[in-house]
């Protein structure tokens, strides 16, 4: 799993799917959208079949980018089975 921070709820899924498209993610097969304090407003994103390993390669691509206004931390969250 994958938890985006500094995504604003106005950021639609399919905005987030195109934005990790652009950088390899395939796509993700469920978002959760977790409201921040104000500054720090999240998506958690889960992944059908990717391997541990290509998580944390494909993470590295996007951690700090600039999108939508704001720096966007990848932080990879294990799942119930990692």
């Amino acid at each position: 799993m994958l938890l985006l921070q500094t995504v604003e709820d106005t950021v639609s899924d399919e905005d987030i799917r195109g934005f990790l498209s652009r950088y390899g993610f395939p796509p993700f097969v469920s978002i959760e959208r977790m409201a921040g304090t104000g500054i720090r407003p999240a998506v958690l994103l889960a992944f059908h079949d990717l391997q541990p390993e290509a998580l944390r390669l494909l993470q590295a691509r996007i951690h700090h980018v600039f999108w939508n206004d704001h720096g966007i931390e990848a932080i990879i969250v294990p799942g119930p089975t990692e």
